[in-house]
C-alpha cells in the first residue's frame, strides 16, 4: 500500500459499462467516434483529479446488434488524449495474442514519450476466434496458450524498452554521431512461439519501462506494476489483494450513480429493456455518491486504487466529478496528480534501472 491515498481510474471506452449505454449518451451515435467527444471525457476526467483513464480495445467491434458498434484503436486515442492533456495518466489495452511485441512495444514507448511519461499499458487476451482469423494468424484457442503469448509479449516488450540506454542518443553534431552504438543492445528472446532479436526502433521511454497492469495469474507478478483484481463484494476483493503480489492493486468496480433526475436503479432498469448487463464478476455498486464514497473508503484498507466502469459516462462521470472525488478529498484519500509528473511517480512507483546498463556496472565492479 501507498499510504492513504487511493488511485482513482475511470475506463472512457465507448459511452460506459452498460451494452446499451449509448441510449442514455448526451450525444447522437454517431458523434462517439469524433475527436472532439474522446477529448472532452479526457477533459472532464483530467480536471476532476483521476490518476488514469484507460481505453479498451480489441481488434473486432464491441458490442452487438441492434447496439452502435466501432471503435477506433485505443493507442491512437490515448496519442490525440496525451496532446490535449497534462496531468492524468493514459492507459490504452493492447492485446498481444496476435499483435507482434516488437511492434506493441514501439507503439508504447512512442506514446510514453507524446505524454511526457503518463503512459501505461493495460494487457488482456483477444478471446474470440473470429480474432484470430481478423489477424490472419492460428488461433491461440485455450486459456493457458493466450497467457503465454501475454506473458511473452509483456517480456519482449520491457526487454525491448531496456534495449536503449538513457544516453544511448548523444546527438553530436560535432562527430556526426547520432547514436551511441555501444548503447544499444540485442534481447535475443526466444518463447515458444517465436524469437524477437532487437533492438528497439524508439528510444528508451521517459518512465524506463511504461506501468503494466493486467489480470493476476495472466501476466507473472514480476512482471506487473499493477494487478487489476475483481471480486463480487469486498471480501473477494480483498482476498484478491492480498495474493496479488504486486507493487499496486487495483480493484476493478462498476458504478451507476443516482443523478438530480433519476436514481441510480431506475437508469440501470431503463437500460436493462434493452439488454442485460453483463455480469463480469466485479464489485458494482447501485446507488448514491455517498454510498460510493463509503464503498471507496473500505477499499483503501485492502487496495492502492480503483479503476471505475461507469455505466453512462455522460451521466456517471458528472456525478464523479462533482460529488465523489471533492468528499474523497476532503478525506484526504486522494490526490490529484501534479504537472510535470510521470505516471510511475505518482504511483509511487520507482523509475526501473536499465538491466544493460546494470550489468555492465556489475560486470565492471566483479573485475575489480
Amino acid at each position: 500500500m501507498t499510504g492513504p491515498v487511493l488511485h482513482l481510474a475511470v475506463e472512457i471506452d465507448g459511452d460506459g459499462a452498460h451494452p446499451a449505454a449509448w441510449r442514455r449518451a448526451a450525444h447522437s451515435p454517431d458523434q462517439l467516434l469524433t475527436p472532439r467527444r474522446v477529448a472532452r471525457v479526457a477533459a472532464v476526467a483530467e480536471n476532476a483529479g483521476f490518476t488514469l483513464i484507460t481505453l479498451d480495445d480489441g481488434v473486432l467491434p464491441p458490442g452487438a446488434s441492434p447496439d452502435p458498434v466501432g471503435r477506433i484503436g485505443a493507442v491512437e486515442r490515448a496519442a490525440f488524449v496525451a496532446a490535449s492533456t497534462s496531468t492524468i495518466g493514459i492507459a490504452p489495452l493492447v492485446p498481444v495474442t496476435y499483435a507482434e511485441p516488437f511492434h506493441v512495444s514501439s507503439q508504447l514507448a512512442s506514446l510514453d514519450h507524446v505524454s511526457a511519461g503518463r503512459a501505461g499499458w493495460v494487457v488482456a487476451e483477444e478471446e474470440r476466434p473470429e480474432a484470430a482469423r481478423a489477424w490472419g494468424r492460428p488461433l491461440v484457442a485455450d486459456a493457458e496458450a493466450q497467457a503465454r503469448e501475454s506473458r511473452d509479449g509483456v517480456e519482449v516488450a520491457r526487454a525491448l524498452w531496456d534495449s536503449w540506454e538513457d544516453d544511448a542518443v548523444i546527438r553530436s553534431v560535432a562527430t556526426s554521431r547520432y547514436l551511441d552504438r555501444e548503447r544499444l543492445h540485442y534481447i535475443d528472446f526466444t518463447g515458444e512461439t517465436y524469437a524477437v532479436k532487437g533492438p528497439a526502433i524508439v528510444p528508451r521511454p521517459p518512465q524506463g519501462q511504461l506501468v503494466v497492469l493486467a489480470r493476476p495469474g495472466r501476466v507473472p507478478a514480476a512482471q506487473l506494476d499493477v494487478a487489476l483484481v475483481e471480486g463480487r463484494d469486498l471480501g473477494s476483493v480483498a482476498a484478491a489483494a492480498a495474493a496479488a503480489g504486486t507493487p499496486r492493486v487495483f480493484a476493478e468496480v462498476e458504478v451507476a450513480l443516482d443523478t438530480p433526475d433519476t436514481t441510480a436503479t431506475e437508469r440501470v432498469a431503463d437500460l436493462e429493456r434493452h439488454t442485460s448487463w453483463p455480469d463480469r464478476g466485479r464489485l458494482r455498486h447501485i446507488g448514491s455518491a455517498d454510498q460510493l464514497v463509503a464503498l471507496l473508503t473500505e477499499l483503501t484498507r485492502h487496495v492502492d486504487g480503483v479503476r471505475l466502469h461507469p455505466l453512462v459516462l455522460d451521466e456517471d462521470l458528472p456525478v464523479l466529478s462533482r460529488r465523489v472525488l471533492p468528499a474523497l478529498s476532503e478525506r484526504r484519500l486522494v490526490a490529484r496528480p501534479l504537472p510535470g509528473t510521470s505516471l510511475r511517480s505518482t504511483l509511487g512507483l520507482e523509475r526501473p534501472a536499465n538491466r544493460f546498463a546494470a550489468a555492465a556496472v556489475a560486470a565492471q565492479e566483479d573485475a575489480r
